[in-house]
């Protein structure tokens, strides 16, 4: 079942549960897939997995950076509906790996590309961002990868 269609299905069962909460996170990620399916590049109308996958990973940042915003201004109400939209539209991510999982494939990225010090950080985060996407955010392979050249 593509993403489209899974969403659209949760969207259903979100109005007839009356769960406004939940619909306003799915209508979110819904109204992102058609800006995007309209965009230039899809021409047959279906949006390639790693496409949705960085799609969904935007919208999740987005949520946790507004959430930030929120609870550093004192606006708990608002922040806590970040979080959940946050949390919703997360379940649609894939698995995210642990902290040992990225840096065992990352040790084997920078061993394959011989990389020695924080120089090559962008040729080892080019080949680990496209090889962990989706499995891992950018901002966790950055601070190992940081870690590992560092050593």
């Amino acid at each position: 079942m593509s993403l489209e269609s899974t969403i659209n299905s949760d969207i259903k069962a979100a109005m007839l549960n009356k769960d406004k909460k939940t619909l306003e996170a799915l209508r979110a990620v819904k109204a992102a897939l058609l800006l995007e399916k309209s965009a230039k590049g899809i021409n047959d109308g279906n949006i390639p997995k790693e496409t949705e996958i960085k799609l969904l990973q935007k919208l999740v940042k987005q949520r946790k950076e507004s959430a930030e915003i929120y609870t550093t201004q004192n606006r708990a109400e608002l922040a806590e509906t970040e979080n959940f939209q946050a949390l919703v539209i997360g379940k649609y991510l894939p698995e995210q790996m642990g902290e040992e999982e990225i840096t065992k494939i990352i040790k084997e990225i920078i061993t394959n590309t011989g990389a020695t010090s924080i120089k090559e950080m962008g040729k080892v985060m080019g080949i680990a961002s496209k090889q962990l996407a989706g499995k891992a955010d950018n901002r966790s392979i950055s601070v190992i990868v940081k870690n590992l050249l560092n050593t």
